[in-house]
């Protein structure tokens, strides 16, 4: 006897006749594939920065170029004439350099993640009824909320972008597009916006940046005065070129980079940050109204709170999976309420609750019928070969309807349509007279003209009830597939 084999069929196949083994596995998307805000993301997801990166690689040109210039020809000299601590000590300060710029520029600064479209939806409708104004109704701007944060009033704005009352320090960059807890600002030098989780960096990505470039321009002037005290200053400059252009490069940056970083040793010891320094939100003394309730009172408590405290993880979670019931965040509106604003994609389970409920409302809608009282008494007329609309239905078995209970008035309506002509024939009468008056229906006689009337809407209503049961009958054995 031969051995059967059966193949297993896949029910989750789109289509019956498709064989399991030719469906093609979906790969698992990540979240930084679909996040909704202005970034780039490289590496699977691992380095995150703004979409305007040209100046970050201005930046790194700048100080990979002067850099190796320095190392490349001033060092060996200075080396040798001066101390061979000058290239190691140029060294320490160029790795952290770039050690300090490449995470302040490739991490999270604090990208708060933004509502699901039900929670969007809840919140709208908490600030509708808060308001005191109905959903279709004038929604007055902004929308806030006040928190009390050590005495201080301190007022949370409504973000319309991200559909969430953003924390306090936290503000939505424009660049990004996206909401930044404790926000200082966007730098273009870096490629990335500055927050809560990459300040630190930040901070001492400039500070030692300026030490570097006020070490090499300063080695760079020795360099060339010690070779014009031995071949003149002209033969100085044509034997070391580039200790020219790493002057030149040093000279005009040193300032900028040298106040920047006086001004954020600033923010730290009074613990602001720019966005809040350049608003003017708060005082450095404690006497007056404004004073700021997030300093600690101590230029060193701040320092050691910005600098050594321990770094938030990301809440964004950019790398991790796309879960398939996860509700995708909500689009932006620009303040239009979006109520119901839920998923357009379906799934099986969504069919399948939508079968169930249409099996439940046709066997709803069949079972009144199979409780309707019969329309005509068992002595009118009925059609050969069908039960008489009088007698019990005990020829039909459970799920087959009668017809229903609305039948007589119908019937009611068309024999008050065959009276009223009769009113017309006696051209000048008001009233019915007796003998016009309609007899109860067992009294008619069977050749008077109502009779006539009564026995063809006797039939007319048989034909419906007929129809009106096959139909019932299909709809039920629909409902039961």
């Amino acid at each position: 006897m031969k051995d059967c084999e059966y193949s297993e069929i896949s029910t989750h196949s789109s289509s019956p006749m498709e064989s399991p083994h030719k469906k093609k596995k979906i790969a698992a998307r990540r979240k930084w594939e679909v996040f909704p805000g202005r970034n780039k993301f490289f590496c699977n997801g691992r380095i995150m920065m703004a979409r305007q990166t040209g100046v970050f690689y201005l930046t790194l040109i700048l100080i990979l170029v002067t850099s190796g210039l320095f190392f490349a020809f001033d060092c060996p000299y200075l080396a040798v004439k001066i101390t061979p601590a000058i290239p190691v000590v140029g060294g320490i300060l160029f790795f952290f350099v770039m050690g300090t710029l490449l995470p302040s520029s490739f991490s999270d600064p604090g990208v708060l993640p933004r509502a699901t479209p039900d929670e969007a939806a809840d919140l709208e409708r908490q600030i509708d009824i808060a308001n005191g104004t109905s959903s279709g109704g004038y929604r007055p701007p902004p929308r806030t909320k006040e928190v009390i944060i050590n005495g201080q009033t301190v007022k949370l704005k409504y973000c319309f972008t991200c559909k969430i009352f953003r924390p306090p320090r936290a503000s939505h960059c424009s660049l990004c597009d996206n909401c930044v807890e404790r926000f200082d600002h966007h730098c273009p030098w870096v490629g990335n916006c500055v927050g809560k989780r990459n300040y630190r960096f930040f901070y001492m990505f400039i500070l030692s940046l300026s030490f570097l470039t006020v070490f090499i321009f300063a080695f760079v002037i020795t360099h060339v005065i010690l070779r014009s005290q031995q071949t003149g200053f002209l033969n100085a400059l044509k034997d070391s070129p580039a200790s020219v252009l790493e002057a030149v490069v040093c000279f005009f940056s040193v300032w900028s980079i040298v106040g920047l970083s006086g001004f954020h040793t600033y923010l730290i010891s009074s613990n602001q940050t720019t966005n809040e320094d350049i608003k003017g939100s708060w005082s450095n003394k404690r006497g007056k109204e404004n004073y700021n309730p997030y300093s600690y009172g101590n230029i060193f408590t701040n320092c050691c709170v910005a600098l050594c405290g321990p770094i938030s993880p990301s809440l964004i979670d950019r790398r991790g999976y796309i879960q398939p019931d996860t509700p995708q965040p909500a689009a932006p509106s620009n303040g239009i309420t979006m109520y119901g604003a839920m998923q357009s994609q379906s799934d099986m389970c969504d069919q399948d609750q939508c079968i169930q409920s249409t099996k439940f409302v046709l066997q709803a809608a069949a079972t009144p019928l199979l409780q309707s009282e019969p329309s005509l008494t068992s002595d009118e007329m009925h059609l050969p070969g069908k039960p008489g609309l009088g007698t019990p239905c005990t020829s039909l078995t459970l799920g087959q309807p009668t017809p229903p209970s609305s039948m007589p008035n119908l019937a009611a309506e068309a024999a008050l349509s065959d009276i009223m002509p009769l009113k017309d024939e006696h051209g000048g009468h008001q009233f019915l007279t007796p003998d016009e008056a309609p007899s109860p229906p067992r009294m008619l006689g069977a050749g008077s003209p109502l009779a006539h009337s009564r026995t063809m809407h006797g039939l007319g209503l048989a034909s419906q009830d007929s129809l009106h049961e096959d139909s019932v009958l299909g709809l039920v054995k629909l409902s039961s597939v």
